[in-house]
């Protein structure tokens, strides 16, 4: 199943220890603060206790959104690159 993970996290040093966990689930950033991949149902939750254990007290958000195989195949993007 495809995750989509977003987070607002204000301390730099725990944001990048969020990040650094995402890659470690093997998810990848598709923006700043975005990564998306694809995790079985138990990885995602142990990925949840994780970040929630890697936030802390600290003041931030995190949202994971879980997308089935169907809903991901219908996942359209327009991206723009410069040429220069």
């Amino acid at each position: 199943m495809q995750l989509l993970v977003i987070y607002d996290v204000e301390n730099d040093r725990t944001r990048v220890k969020v990040s650094e966990a995402l890659k470690d689930y093997g998810l990848s950033r598709i923006q700043y603060s975005a990564f998306q991949g694809n995790l079985s149902p138990n990885r995602m939750q142990e990925l949840y206790y994780r970040l929630k254990t890697t936030l802390g007290v600290e003041v931030g958000n995190i949202q994971m959104f879980p997308i089935c195989d169907k809903d991901a195949k219908q996942i359209k993007e327009i991206e723009n690159v410069s040429c220069g």
